[in-house]
């Protein structure tokens, strides 16, 4: 019997340990079930091992928009973009405008010009599209739409069968502007240039009257620093250099009063055609003799297209091999346009004289 006894203790000591342990199985499944709620009931009746593994995903997922945030650094691109717009804008400002007492009441949409100098500078500044015609002598750039129309003798009629809202010419042709402005058409005048800034002035009133400010500004500014760095490489460092400047191959120069040779003075070049221009007229027709006399150091020409001069055509001519000029083989080509015109490409006419004196500087 008491064997038996010892029998049932131990029968009810396992039932008692295969209890426990189904117990502890209930509790483990249990609690996937409350933080898998959040997401698909069907699976989390799968695995208890899954259901874990799918409450950590919506803490990987909400990490995300965090990082999205990144277009907040991308916000800095946006900010500089728009200035250029509001820069732009300034670019049409209201009109009307008046601009050197002409007063235009409107963006001109039908441009005219009769001067070479002017339609390079309506180029220059980006209205180009806003001209309609131009003078027979406007060759540049290639796009101006060239017309017969004369700067020289410019003709009423002509012009005004052009419909034009505003007309720009240079000189004073007082009975052209007014019949012009009798019809209603602006018309901007500009003089000949005496000087760097008379250029810079017109310039900025091409850009004012035609809607571009901001790009005129731009060329003169870019044109002022070019030329600041020419100047301050290339000056002549009081070696007193001479020179003479031949606009045409009748002698006529010009003097250091003029636009020409306020250029030639940025260098420190001493002109040998201001002692014959007492009277200050600015372009005196020299002499072969006083040429001679004078004996400059370099000669720069301007007349090889229209007059045909060559280096070799001045040395032929009488007495002019025994010039220092000739002997040393210092005769420069100056484009004839662009020695003559005071318009964006007077950079070129400065860069050719820096160019040539590094070049005597190298020749020793």
């Amino acid at each position: 019997m008491r064997g038996k006894h010892l029998l049932q203790l131990l029968l009810a000591a396992l039932l008692l340990v295969a209890g426990a342990c189904g117990g502890e199985t209930q509790d483990t499944t249990t609690q996937p079930e409350t933080t898998a709620a959040p997401t698909s009931p069907t699976t989390q009746a799968t695995t208890t091992t899954a259901a874990t593994t799918t409450t950590a995903s919506p803490t990987t997922t909400a990490a995300e928009p965090t990082t999205t945030a990144a277009p907040t650094t991308t916000e800095a691109p946006t900010t500089t973009t728009t200035v250029a717009p509001t820069t732009s804008t300034t670019e049409a400002p209201a009109f009307p405008v008046t601009v050197a007492g002409v007063v235009i009441p409107e963006r001109p949409a039908a441009i005219v010009s009769l001067s070479p100098t002017a339609t390079e500078m309506l180029f220059a500044v980006g209205a180009g599209d806003q001209v309609i015609a131009v003078d027979e002598f406007s060759n540049y750039p290639p796009e101006a739409p060239v017309t017969e129309l004369s700067g020289f003798r410019p003709n009423l009629e002509a012009i005004a069968a052009y419909g034009p809202d505003l007309v720009v010419m240079s000189g004073n042709p007082e009975e052209i502007a007014s019949g012009l402005e009798a019809l209603g058409i602006p018309v901007l005048i500009h003089e000949a240039a005496l000087s760097l800034d008379d250029a810079y002035r017109q310039m900025r009133q091409t850009g004012a009257a035609t809607g571009h400010s901001g790009a005129a500004e731009q060329l003169v500014a870019s044109i002022q620093d070019e030329i600041a760095g020419l100047v301050d490489r290339y000056a002549d460092p009081g070696l007193g250099l001479t020179f003479y400047h031949e606009i045409s191959d009748t002698f006529f120069s010009a003097t250091s009063s003029t636009f020409i040779g306020t250029v030639y003075g940025l260098f420190g070049l001493e002109n040998i055609a201001d002692a014959a221009d007492p009277d200050g007229y600015g372009y005196p027709q020299l002499s072969a003799e006083y040429i001679l006399e004078a004996d400059p150091d370099i000669i720069f020409y301007g007349c090889a297209i229209w007059c045909g001069t060559s280096a070799d055509s001045i040395s032929e001519r009488p007495g002019w091999d025994e010039l220092q000029a000739v002997r040393n083989g210092y005769l420069f080509e100056v484009d004839d346009d662009i020695s003559s015109r005071w318009g964006p490409r007077l950079i070129e006419f400065v860069r050719l004289i820096g160019q040539t004196l590094q070049t005597l500087s190298e020749a020793g």
